[in-house]
């Protein structure tokens, strides 16, 4: 990616984060260190939270009682973010779903999410320290490693979530993350969007009262399904509705010229869960079935390390 079209994604991203609905903010020489701490619950799938306006994630074409039917990933391939070969990529996997042949993901196959495919993953855990932050997920024991303060190398070697670099930013936690591997499952979304080598993600992390991220919770609603099972009413990972703390946002820009016309955001709004996390393990039930084959769960011949 040229050093143009990165500094054109910085200015994407301040400006997506000027738009959204700030409480509370006040100029300050010096602000203390925001403290992420603790176990955050995003129950939502596919999860991503469309901005209202401007170049924002894909949505579900097929509905269910007016949000996503995740029965059917049917992703807009009209989204203008999309180039001609990647909305074709995204009509196909749509009407693989539409015939009720269930399409690999890197969920589903219980392959590294990468990113921005992790982000909105149903629970999160945070852990600050000097120089790095480790990031953990709550589906499939993935973890993140951010260096603080510290530039990317000048010459990257691609891994499943990239080399992310990190620095405090007022009350906001800002990584940039390059050279994200592409792997046989590729994609950005839960729709099969692809992406490049030249794939480029901006997260910025805040700490919001709940006025200031209802925004958020709201399009969050709009869109997703909860995961709730309508026989139990148990919602894995499920957010404590009556929780009036400080909330998390993550708006996220995603910059990838191989695949995309032009720099999109969006959000993703974390809370505090209900109850400890469930312990997740795709790899241990690899067993699909219907039209789905067995998940091909990663193997090596030899150690990564």
């Amino acid at each position: 990616m040229n050093l143009r079209r990165r500094n054109l994604l910085l200015l994407v991203t301040l400006a997506a984060a000027a738009a959204m609905p700030v409480f509370g903010r006040a100029a300050a020489p010096a602000v203390s260190i925001p403290d992420f701490s603790g176990t955050w619950a995003h129950p939502s799938i596919p999860g991503m939270e469309p901005l209202a306006s401007g170049p924002t994630s894909i949505t579900n074409k097929s509905r269910r009682n007016g949000i996503s039917n995740t029965l059917q990933l049917v992703g807009d391939y009209t989204n203008p973010i999309l180039k001609p070969e990647a909305a074709q990529v995204v009509k196909k996997f749509g009407e693989l779903s539409l015939a009720h042949v269930g399409y690999p993901t890197p969920r589903n196959q219980c392959w590294p999410g990468g990113v921005p495919f992790v982000l909105p993953t149903n629970g999160m855990q945070m852990f600050q320290q000097r120089d790095n932050i480790t990031i953990l997920y709550a589906v499939n024991h993935q973890v993140r490693h951010v260096r603080m303060n510290q530039p990317h190398p000048a010459v990257v070697t691609p891994s499943w979530y990239g080399d992310s670099v990190g620095h405090y930013q007022g009350d906001a936690l800002i990584i940039d993350t390059v050279g994200i591997k592409v792997g046989p499952f590729a994609m950005v979304d839960w729709y099969g969007t692809p992406h490049s080598p030249a794939l480029h993600v901006v997260e910025r992390y805040r700490l919001l009262d709940y006025e200031a991220a209802k925004d958020g919770l709201d399009r969050d609603a709009k869109e997703n399904s909860t995961g709730r099972t309508p026989e139990t009413g148990i919602e894995p990972f499920g957010m404590d509705p009556n929780y009036r703390g400080k909330y998390l946002q993550l708006q996220f820009t995603v910059d990838d010229e191989g695949v995309f016309t032009m720099p999109w955001s969006a959000t993703v709004t974390y809370g505090r869960p209900l109850g400890e996390w469930l312990e997740n393990v795709c790899a241990e039930n690899p067993r699909k079935y219907g039209t789905e084959k067995d998940a091909a769960v990663p193997t090596a011949d030899r150690p990564d390390f």
